[in-house]
C-alpha cells in the first residue's frame, strides 16, 4: 500500500518519474563515452555553442568540434526531438514494469532471467547484462548467472535498472531496496548489486522526502556502511556540507575513485550524487549538473531525472524537457515500442496502489 495519500499527488510524481528518467536519459545520450567525453570536454563543447548554462537538451554541433557526438545525436539533441530514442536506460524500466504485472512482488531472481529472453534481443544488452544473458543461454541459473566470465560485475547495469522498484514502492525504500536487490543479483555482485539498492531506495524515498538531502539520507541507510559506495556518497554529501563548489567537488572525488572506469556503479553514483545535492530540487539545474558531470552520462542523467521528477511531479517539469518527448517511447523489449508515457506512468500507479 502506498504511503502517497493523494492519489492525484501520487499520479503527478509517477509521471514526473517516468518523463524524467527519459528526458535525463535523452540529454546525455550524445556524449555518453566517458573515457573521450570528460566533463571539462562537455563544458568546452557547450561553450562553443553559447549554451552555459544549461537549460534545455543539449545543441546540435555547430562547426569543428575535437571529438563527435554519438551517432544517436540526431534524434537527441534540441530542435530535433520527436519523441524519445530507444535506450537501455529505459528499456529496463519498461521491462521491469512488465516483470512486476506479469509476477507480482513475489517474483523470483531466475523470472528476471526468463522475462530477459523473451523480451529483450540480445544486442541490446551490454557489459554484465550481456555476460548474464549469454550464461543464461548456456543454462546457467543465478547466481553463476552474475559471477561466471563477467569482469562487469560492479558496473552500472543493476543501478539502471533499479527506478521501477523505487516508483511502485513510493515512501518504503527497504521494501524497493529488497526488490531491486532480487533483480540484481542476476548479473552483478558486491557494489553493482549495493548500487541497485541504493537508487531504488533513492527513488522510493523522494516520494515522501522533504527534501533531496532526505532521499540521499535515506537511501544511504539501506546499503552496508563499509562498502566502497556508501564511503563515496557520504564524501560527496560532506563536500557538499563545508560548501565546496560543484567542480571542486567532482575533481576531488574523481581523484579518490580513480582507476574504477567510467561506467563502474561507484564513480558514477559520486556524480550523481552531486548532481542531485547542488540541483537542490530544481529539475533543469538537477539533470543538467548530473550530466555535465560526466562518465555515464545517460544514465546518470536518467536516474538524476527520475529522483528530480518524483521529487517536483511532471506538472512541475519545465516544458522544454516533456514537449518534444511527444509521450511517446521508442523501445526494444517485445510489445512497447511506442507505448505512451502516461501509459507507463499509469500502470506504475496501479502496481503502486496494489498490496504486496
Amino acid at each position: 500500500m502506498t504511503l502517497v495519500d493523494n492519489e492525484t499527488a501520487l499520479a503527478d510524481r509517477m509521471l514526473g518519474g517516468w518523463t524524467g528518467r527519459i528526458a535525463g536519459n535523452m540529454l546525455g545520450k550524445p556524449v555518453e563515452q566517458g573515457e573521450l567525453w570528460t566533463r571539462e570536454r562537455i563544458d568546452r563543447y557547450l561553450r562553443q555553442a553559447a549554451a552555459l548554462p544549461l537549460t534545455d537538451y543539449l545543441p546540435e554541433p555547430t562547426g569543428d568540434f575535437e571529438i563527435a557526438l554519438r551517432p544517436e545525436w540526431p534524434q537527441c539533441v534540441r530542435g530535433r526531438i520527436h519523441g524519445s530514442c530507444r535506450d537501455d536506460d529505459v528499456d529496463y524500466a519498461i521491462l521491469g514494469l512488465d516483470l512486476l504485472e506479469t509476477h507480482g512482488y513475489g517474483f523470483s531472481t531466475e523470472q528476471v532471467g526468463d522475462l530477459w529472453l523473451l523480451r529483450l534481443p540480445f544486442l541490446q544488452t551490454f557489459t554484465a547484462e550481456r555476460a548474464a544473458y549469454r550464461n543464461l543461454a548456456n543454462g546457467l541459473k543465478p547466481p553463476l548467472t552474475a559471477t561466471y566470465d563477467n569482469p562487469y560485475q560492479e558496473w552500472i547495469g543493476a543501478l539502471i535498472r533499479a527506478d521501477i522498484f523505487g516508483w511502485t514502492c513510493p515512501g518504503a525504500p527497504r521494501r524497493a531496496t529488497q526488490l531491486a536487490r532480487r533483480d540484481a543479483v542476476l548479473s552483478h555482485t558486491g557494489n553493482g548489486v549495493y548500487g541497485a539498492m541504493w537508487a531504488a531506495a533513492l527513488i522510493a524515498a523522494a516520494f515522501t522526502a522533504p527534501t533531496v538531502r532526505h532521499a540521499v539520507d535515506e537511501a544511504l541507510a539501506v546499503i552496508p556502511a563499509s562498502s566502497r559506495l556508501a564511503r563515496t556518497v557520504r564524501r560527496v554529501v560532506s563536500l557538499h556540507d563545508t560548501r565546496m563548489s560543484w567542480e571542486d567537488t567532482l575533481t576531488t572525488v574523481a581523484e579518490e575513485t580513480s582507476g574504477m572506469g567510467w561506467i563502474h556503479t561507484v564513480p558514477n553514483a559520486a556524480v550523481l550524487t552531486a548532481g542531485l545535492l547542488y540541483g537542490d530540487g530544481d529539475f533543469t539545474r538537477t539533470i543538467t549538473l548530473t550530466v555535465r558531470g560526466g562518465l555515464d552520462t545517460d544514465s546518470n542523467g536518467a536516474t538524476a531525472g527520475s529522483v528530480a521528477g518524483v521529487l517536483t511531479g511532471a506538472e512541475a517539469i519545465p516544458d522544454q524537457w516533456k514537449d518534444p518527448l511527444e509521450d511517446t517511447v521508442r523501445s526494444a523489449v517485445f510489445g512497447f515500442d511506442g507505448v505512451r508515457i502516461s501509459e507507463l506512468a499509469e500502470r506504475t500507479v496501479r502496481l503502486a496502489q496494489a498490496e504486496p
